[in-house]
């Protein structure tokens, strides 16, 4: 197991690279890993007191969860779903706030550049391929039938 000491040498290292980030990305990056060191060191200390609570994420799509469930099993969360819940939804035994701050905002921005990258795959499908116009704002106006 890793001390305390190890802990906090990378987390002064993260910090140095978050502080001289030369993009948006590294510092994202340099800061989501500050913060899960961060929160590791406060676990080890015994945590600021609170008890796990069982969390219900819903999420938008299967891509969604894969990317949700991944980073659960990487920071050894175990997510985990009741008979008839839908594939969408997700459930954790976990503790809220350090929660958050780790795996709840390393998923917003790989689901951000997730969403991203899919909406330029469909432009490029739509565009180069198939060359047509998916545009929906210039779809004709029709009245409806009596």
């Amino acid at each position: 197991m890793v001390g305390e000491k190890d802990i906090q040498d990378k987390l002064a290292k993260l910090e140095a690279l978050f502080a001289r980030g030369a993009t948006a990305g590294e510092r994202a990056a340099a800061g989501a890993a500050r913060d899960r060191l961060q929160a590791r060191i406060d676990m080890e200390r015994g945590g600021d007191g609170e008890t796990e609570t069982e969390l219900q994420y819903s999420l938008p799509d299967v891509w969604s969860v894969r990317i949700f469930v991944a980073l659960c099993r990487k920071h050894d969360i175990k997510p985990y779903r009741y008979p008839r819940q839908r594939r969408t939804t997700v459930m954790v035994r976990v503790n809220q706030p350090t929660f958050e701050s780790t795996v709840g905002e390393e998923f917003r921005i790989l689901h951000r550049e997730l969403t991203t990258y899919f909406g330029d795959m469909v432009d490029h499908l739509i565009a180069d391929v198939m060359k047509s116009d998916g545009n929906d704002e210039t779809l004709e106006q029709r009245k409806l039938p009596r």
